[in-house]
């Protein structure tokens, strides 16, 4: 065994090397977590220099808030509409990619190209894309349909738009761990489902689904995440959360509470809340996806 491969038996060379990670961790995940949770029983004013014990207050104040409530709401339908939709989607999507046999590469360059752009690049990009009076999608969907995209002063057409938005920059993500866990399958497998004269639609949600629910299971818990978390630059520069508070997802209540109210109590009693909120929706599909995904031998 030579110097390079043998293996350490040293406890204080172990934790050395674990030690600028563990820094790291601490430093800008376990300290900022304790803090918020710490930040949410008080009263803060002048940017939290000047702080107020007041419990539960906080908690109380949310509870009873309408306007927080009509953001849990809104949060909720707005994950639901993009788990559902992106997976949907870049199913569909994978499983035409996995089919083709000529410029595969290129077509998956384009599926996933989106992922890459930077979300408040995606987010500009669209808007104008989609503006009332300026864009492109909104003057030909117009010209074809009659239909007027005006999402500046609507709040359901607002609340699709970005939902559509969220979808789409999410698709490449998807669509890189399907296209892997379809590649996985056996061929053996789809060339019995068409002997037996499996139609595509069928071997997709009867054959394929079943054998990548591991990978579906996985792919719903991250966009959960993405959902509840990574949507805030969407929001805050496509609609800033109106019109009349129909975009006004949670994450941007909670960054406007904080630096636009100076609320730091407030808003951090509401990062304790999505905390808490994720964790459950996370422990729930877990729990659930034991009875229904498939993971082999």
């Amino acid at each position: 065994m030579t110097e390079f491969t043998k293996p350490y038996d040293s406890t204080l060379q172990a934790a050395l090397l674990l030690l600028p990670t563990v820094a790291v961790l601490v430093l800008f995940l376990y300290y900022p977590a304790v803090q918020t949770f710490r930040l949410s029983f008080f009263q803060t004013l002048l940017l939290g220099t000047k702080q107020t014990f007041v419990g539960l207050e906080n908690f109380v104040a949310l509870a009873t808030s309408q306007e927080y409530r009509t953001s849990f709401l809104i949060s909720f339908l707005f994950a639901g509409v993009v788990v559902l939709g992106t997976l949907s989607v870049s199913l569909f999507v994978a499983y035409l990619l996995f089919e083709v046999d000529v410029g595969s590469s290129s077509y998956l360059v384009a599926a996933i190209w989106p992922y890459a752009l930077p979300t408040a690049v995606a987010a500009t990009v669209l808007m104008f894309l989609m503006h009332p009076t300026l864009g492109i999608v909104s003057h030909y969907l117009e010209a074809l349909t009659g239909l007027k995209l005006d999402w500046f002063t609507s709040g359901p057409l607002a609340f699709l738009v970005v939902a559509l938005v969220a979808i789409w920059k999410q698709l490449g993500y998807n669509i890189i761990f399907l296209v892997a866990a379809l590649n996985n399958i056996p061929e053996t497998l789809t060339e019995s489902a068409q002997l037996d004269g499996v139609g595509r639609l069928e071997m997709l949600y009867r054959v394929y689904v079943p054998l990548v629910s591991p990978t579906l299971v996985f792919l719903t818990v991250m966009n959960t995440i993405y959902a509840f978390f990574q949507t805030f630059p969407l929001v805050d520069l496509m609609t800033s959360g109106g019109p009349d508070n129909a975009t006004n997802l949670l994450i941007f209540k909670l960054y406007r509470d904080a630096f636009a109210f100076n609320s730091l109590g407030k808003a951090s009693a509401e990062s304790v809340v999505l905390f808490a909120i994720v964790a459950i929706l996370m422990y729930v599909q877990l729990t659930i996806s034991e009875n229904y995904a498939h993971y082999g031998a």
